[in-house]
């Protein structure tokens, strides 16, 4: 990892210190995907299952996961695997419940009623993906607030196994998300898809879900075609940033930036501390612990593109990190909930040396699918909301517009909507002389 001084950079510097690795948007990947994309809208089924045979090696006989498949896989799965899955589900439910928006009345005025009401998005179409490693944690974090909101239709799209079948776990998570229809695709194609349809797969309304820059780009273009489907959030590689103080434990602040690095050669993690003694334990632990991991390759590409950034104060790690907007925001100081009020922008954050950002990944109840990239300054994690249309509603009595009606006038005819505030003033004409209003 790179170690640098933030008060010795200047602005050029600073912000080079704190650039994400370039992704993937290449002309060359852009055709591709639009390529696939343009095929499975003419060829629908037939190019899936071309795709799958030519990107993934797997000759499918059918690409919709059946009930047998389904069963077999439960039956098949480790017992613990099982009950971790489920006991995950619990806590993630039970948080989004609880997080859920709420439906909302109000008399803004004598007369004048205005409500939100709440609409579940009808047909969504969830990704899990299955590169180096299935992610069955990925179809709770997404099915189950889906449920919650009530969606008419969940589909899920994970890629199929080296046997055609998609991960046994990723099906138990389905199942236990209420998923109705699962299929065996992935990469582009399965976005494609489920953004405009094919005779198997049913079209989405919205789709949600991390993937590769493949999977990324392709939901970036359906998403800007206005025949195609709304997406989540705009995504990048995973990243973490630490801000540690001199008693943090080194080994501690370690395997939670090497948690990250592991995800793929493209993820980011930063270290930034007002102790230089702390980046020098955690440089070291970096090193003694990578060794040992299964993923060390890739996590050593991660950390070649990482930082180990030296601050005057806590107070100045903070203004680092709202500058940077992480997915995660890992606190390990002696008093972190301090810090929290002023965290601006992060994806989520996680206080003090027992919260490693793991959690948050699988089991504590809140999400994973996060803006990354920078786009927590203004985007927010999945949730119900995500799933949800937010309608407003007002109704007015006659009291009601005489109330608000010259308002509305003013306001209209300063903008020179003369329709507008006509719509208006007859109105407040009738009411305040019926028979002349109908002549």
């Amino acid at each position: 990892m790179k170690r640098l001084d933030w008060n010795r950079l200047d602005e050029a510097g600073r912000a080079e210190a704190l650039a994400r690795p370039a992704q993937a948007r290449g002309d060359e990947l852009r055709e591709g995907v639009a390529r696939i994309i343009a095929a499975v809208r003419s060829h629908g089924d037939d190019a899936l299952y071309r795709f799958s045979e030519a990107y993934e090696g797997r000759r499918l006989d059918r690409l919709e996961a059946t009930p047998t498949e389904m069963d077999e896989a439960e039956a098949a799965l480790d017992p613990a695997l099982k009950a971790a899955i489920g006991e995950a589900a619990a806590r993630i439910e039970a948080f989004h419940r609880a997080s859920a928006p709420q439906p909302v009345g109000l008399d803004t005025a004598p007369g004048v009623r205005v409500e939100r009401v709440l609409r579940p998005v009808a047909r969504v179409g969830l990704y899990v993906p299955a590169g180096s490693a299935p992610l069955p944690s990925t179809a709770l974090m997404l099915g189950l607030p889906a449920r919650i909101a009530g969606c008419g239709e969940i589909v899920l799209c994970s890629p199929a196994q080296p046997d055609g079948r998609c991960d046994p776990a990723v099906l138990f998570a389905a199942r236990v998300v209420g998923a109705h229809r699962v299929f065996k695709l992935g990469g582009a194609q399965a976005i494609a898809a489920m953004a405009y349809g094919t005779a198997s797969v049913p079209r989405c309304d919205k789709l949600f879900g991390p993937g590769n820059a493949w999977v990324t780009e392709a939901k970036l273009q359906v998403s800007i075609d206005p025949q195609g489907a709304a997406i989540d959030m705009p995504a990048g590689p995973s990243e973490v940033l630490v801000i540690a103080d001199a008693a943090a434990d080194a080994s501690f602040v370690a395997a939670d930036l090497l948690s990250q690095a592991e995800h793929g050669p493209d993820s980011q993690v930063l270290l930034v501390s007002p102790s230089a003694s702390l980046l020098d334990r955690v440089e070291a632990e970096i090193a003694r612990q990578c060794g040992s991991l299964p993923r060390a390759d890739i996590a050593r590409q991660a950390l070649a593109r990482s930082r180990l950034i030296e601050v005057s104060s806590l107070e100045q790690a903070l203004a680092v990190s709202n500058r940077y907007a992480p997915e995660h925001l890992i606190l390990q100081v002696a008093a972190p909930r301090a810090l929290l009020a002023g965290v601006e922008s992060a994806g989520s954050v996680f206080l003090g040396a027992w919260t490693p950002e793991s959690v948050g990944d699988y089991s504590s109840g809140s999400n994973h699918v996060l803006p990354t990239y920078g786009y927590a300054r203004s985007y927010s994690g999945v949730s119900v909301v995500s799933f949800q249309k937010q309608i407003t509603v007002q109704e007015l009595t006659a009291d009601g517009l005489r109330a608000i009606g010259p308002c509305t006038a003013t306001l209209a005819a300063a903008e020179q909507l003369e329709a507008h505030r006509r719509a208006v003033t007859l109105r407040l004409a009738a009411l305040e002389s019926p028979a002349e209003a109908q002549a």
